[in-house]
């Protein structure tokens, strides 16, 4: 659950970024020759790399990491979600660690694929850093296939006031969260924007030059109430 918390807004943002870049878009994937590329209404991206990290299946009911298939694509492919198996082992996390995941050892009531493979997209993005993640059909049986893609265009711009205000209303409103304040002390402070704690933890101020003010919690740890002005232009 810590390694979602850490990663929910950032990865959000990352994922409002994207979809503002694609649009309206289709993609294909050639796994052998290691290309991925969008299809948008203005014209193509072919991303400069990306990583395959599993697939969520509804025949078997189950997550299958990319380093455990068998299917004959390059290892390189899987190089990156190899990584977050050498991080779930060293930190005894049976999700990332096991080579293939039951849907009902994870905490949905019924999942379907697409929010099986976002779980373990979010965690990904958290081990590795590599925040913009994509996940679409895999065959005609509901399969999903997951994704961490690269490119330029796909990186966010440098902090803007407004755009950590949608983030964070967004994400407050949508994002499944354990730990509200590990999540947004997490996402303030990877986006520099000098978050601090009240002595009680009942307020997270910022203070920086595109934003500033608090978050006020209630008596459960959740965001309450959102008391933050954009700074600058």
């Amino acid at each position: 659950m810590n390694l979602l918390d850490d990663a929910a807004f950032l990865s959000l943002e990352h994922q409002l970024h994207l979809a503002d870049v694609l649009g309206e878009h289709s993609w294909q994937v050639n796994l052998q020759t290691r290309a991925f590329t969008f299809d948008t209404e203005h014209g193509s991206i072919e991303c400069t790399d990306f990583h395959f990290l599993g697939t969520a299946a509804p025949g078997p009911d189950s997550w299958l990491w990319s380093w455990a298939n068998r299917s004959g694509f390059p290892e390189s492919v899987a190089a990156l979600a190899a990584t977050v198996r050498e991080f779930g082992v060293e930190h005894e996390i049976g999700e990332l660690s096991a080579p293939e995941l039951p849907f009902d050892s994870l905490p949905f009531d019924q999942p379907e694929p697409f929010q099986v493979a976002a779980v373990q997209t979010e965690a990904a993005k958290a081990v590795t850093g590599r925040w913009t993640g994509y996940q679409g059909p895999a065959g005609d049986d509901g399969t999903r296939a997951a994704f961490l893609v690269e490119h330029p265009d796909f990186r966010v711009p440098p902090v803007e006031g407004p755009r950590v205000m949608r983030t964070l209303t967004e994400g407050l409103s949508g994002l499944a969260l354990h730990d509200h304040r590990r999540a947004l002390n997490s996402y303030l402070s990877l986006r520099g924007l000098n978050p601090a704690f009240s002595p009680d933890e009942s307020r997270l101020m910022v203070d920086s030059p595109v934003l500033a003010g608090t978050i006020g919690f209630d008596e459960h740890g959740v965001a309450a109430s959102l008391e933050l002005s954009v700074r600058g232009s």
